[in-house]
C-alpha cells in the first residue's frame, strides 16, 4: 500500500527477490509510454521528452523510475498503470523525495 506522505515514488529495477529487472532499458521504455502525461496535457509539435511526473534515473547503479504523486491527482489511470507495472513485475517501490544537489543561492 502506498501512503500519500511523500511527493515521489521510486520504482526500482530490482525485484522483491533481489534480482535485476530486465530488459536493461525498462525505465526508459516505461517513461516513454508515460511521456504524454504531463501538466497541461500532451504537447503537440514540441520536442520529445519525458513527463516531469515519470522520469527514468539511476540511483546507486540501479535503474529507477521516479513517479511524482501529482500524476495520481491528474491522471489516476496512468498512476494505476505505473503501480500495476511495478506490482506485476515484483519491483521494489520506495516512497521518497528527490533532494536537489545544491539549493539555489546556497554555497558549499
Amino acid at each position: 500500500m502506498v501512503s500519500p506522505s511523500s511527493k515521489e515514488l521510486f520504482i526500482q529495477g530490482v525485484t522483491l527477490e533481489g534480482k535485476t529487472f530486465r530488459p536493461s532499458d525498462w525505465a526508459e521504455r516505461l517513461a516513454g509510454v508515460m511521456s504524454q502525461f504531463r501538466p497541461g496535457g500532451a504537447q503537440r509539435g514540441s520536442h520529445l521528452g519525458y513527463s516531469p511526473w515519470c522520469t527514468p534515473t539511476t540511483m546507486n547503479g540501479v535503474k529507477c523510475i521516479v513517479v511524482h504523486r501529482d500524476l495520481q491527482a491528474h491522471e489516476p489511470m496512468a498512476w494505476d498503470f505505473v503501480l500495476n507495472f511495478a506490482r506485476d513485475n515484483h519491483l521494489q517501490v520506495v516512497e521518497a523525495c528527490l533532494i536537489p544537489d545544491e539549493a539555489p543561492g546556497r554555497k558549499r
